[in-house]
């Protein structure tokens, strides 16, 4: 059992749904050295791919592309839910249709992303794959390169996974979840 299964095993809660909470130290409340392992592992993983930028999406994946660019010692870009006045010029917007994220649009500006850039994608779950379409659209329309997908926990029972890697994507999950159980709050891993 990696560090991460075991954080999971420990201190994850599972809700009906398929609902896994992991708000005592990923998403909510964040530790600081959990993220600091997170990073370390994921650059362990991409290493040998010439990394220019981390991309996520705004808010929960933040903590995680901070601790993950420091070890490549690159820049972070941050999707964001909605175009604010912060934003100026010319942005690259996809749409997501998920049900976490409820037909909402992500966008980034295009001075963040250029097609020079190898870009890895990062994130706390993957379950149906749509926040990472949109990431991969966006890097896509900048003309820049996917390098990987770095995912911290894979529902692996939902079907996000399966796509991105069909479609030839370097997938990472650190935490591969086979199924879980709201009534015994169970959790099983995928055996590596």
């Amino acid at each position: 059992m990696n560090f991460l299964q075991a954080r999971i095993r420990d201190e994850g809660v599972v809700k009906p749904g398929n609902v896994l909470k992991v708000d005592s130290f990923l998403n909510h409340q964040m530790d600081m050295a959990l993220m600091d392992q997170i990073g370390a592992e994921f650059h362990r993983r991409f290493a040998h791919k010439p990394i220019t930028k981390v991309l996520t999406i705004e808010a929960s994946g933040i903590a995680i592309a901070c601790a993950v660019a420091r070890c490549f010692g690159v820049p972070v870009v941050c999707a964001k839910k909605s175009r604010s006045i912060n934003i100026d010029g010319e942005v690259y917007t996809a749409q997501i249709e998920s049900e976490s994220h409820k037909d909402s649009k992500v966008v980034v500006a295009k001075k963040f992303i250029t097609g020079d850039d190898r870009v890895l994608i990062v994130d706390d779950f993957l379950a149906g794959g749509y926040t990472l379409q949109a990431l991969i659209s966006i890097v896509e329309e900048a003309d820049a390169t996917v390098e990987g997908l770095g995912i911290v926990i894979e529902k692996c029972f939902q079907e996000g996974g399966r796509r991105m890697r069909n479609l030839g994507y370097h997938l990472e999950s650190l935490a591969m979840v086979q199924s879980m159980d709201a009534a015994t709050g169970e959790v099983v891993f995928v055996e590596e």
